[in-house]
């Protein structure tokens, strides 16, 4: 059969992010997550739906990719698709292709997981890779220590601290209570929890989210910040134990985060809270458009 390309509408949403779901294992290299479509919900179902691209094969789909803006898609494949000529071929035409509707003329990257094909047809397109990432690893088979600080759930009620904790962690942020509302209706925040930590004055000083792809498989953080007016004194490496403790309750088997490597602080954070620093991985980035795949 024929692989086809395809925007999911809402009502095919929900097949996409439970076929990224099903591909989280332990032993797989750092890729897409539900829990990074999940995160994008944010900016409501219609949006995410959008940004979303699957490619399948008798009706099953192999391959799922979002696009974090109009020029960045992250992806991945199916677990026993990584060496699927067919279908590495389809990816490669379908991003070098401008009017195929996946990615524009000119620079554009992709982040797709270490092993797949698709990274030989790429580099035989003269496609070279951008800045290091640093993936880490919180095995989770054993129980988790106290975080040393008060860890609360945040609900609705508490979407606006929620807000205010991110816009101060990263400073292009732009979330807002609705956004944080919009991320809580979307159908992959039912396997989910947003967690905060406070001071010994009651403030909210650092938060997570919390992402489980189902019981024995690895959940996401994404994502974890620390408001700027409480940094070095230990509330990220709590709010990220407190993270791993909330997934092993979930049932996830492990905990996963990447940041960039040029990230010295956050890669020391996680570290700290007990997550183990994999090889550094890198998108692939085309620097002009190439040509099509032979």
């Amino acid at each position: 059969m024929t692989i086809a390309l395809s925007t999911p509408g809402v009502g095919q949403l929900d097949e996409a992010v439970g076929a990224v779901r099903e591909w989280q294992r332990e032993a797989a290299p750092m890729q897409l997550h539900s829990g990074d479509l999940g995160w994008n919900y944010r900016f409501g179902t219609d949006e995410t739906a959008a940004a979303v691209r699957t490619w399948s094969r008798d009706g099953r789909i192999l391959a799922v990719g979002m696009l974090d803006s109009p020029t960045v898609l992250r992806m991945t494949v199916a677990p026993d698709a990584f060496r699927d000529e067919e279908l590495a071929r389809r990816l490669a035409e379908d991003m070098i292709l401008p009017e195929r509707g996946v990615l524009p003329a000119g620079p554009v990257g992709i982040e797709a997981p270490v092993g797949l094909l698709l990274h030989d047809l790429l580099t035989d397109e003269g496609w070279g890779v951008d800045e290091p990432w640093t993936p880490l690893f919180r095995d989770l088979t054993e129980p988790v220590e106290d975080p040393g600080v008060r860890i609360e759930s945040i609900g609705p009620d508490h979407a606006h601290l929620f807000a205010e904790v991110m816009r101060s962690a990263f400073n292009n942020s732009t979330f807002t209570p609705e956004r944080w509302h919009a991320m809580a209706a979307g159908a992959p925040y039912t396997d989910a929890r947003c967690l905060g930590a406070y001071d010994d004055r009651g403030n909210l000083v650092a938060v997570v989210t919390a992402w489980s792809a189902g019981p024995g498989r690895p959940g996401l953080i994404e994502p974890m910040g620390a408001h700027q007016d409480h940094r070095g004194r230990g509330f990220g490496t709590a709010i990220t134990v407190a993270a791993a403790a909330a997934l092993r309750e979930m049932g996830s088997s492990g905990a996963r985060v990447c940041t960039p490597s040029s990230n010295v602080g956050g890669v020391a954070t996680y570290k700290a809270a007990g997550y183990r620093a994999m090889p550094e991985i890198r998108d692939r980035i085309r620097a002009a458009q190439g040509l099509s795949p032979g």
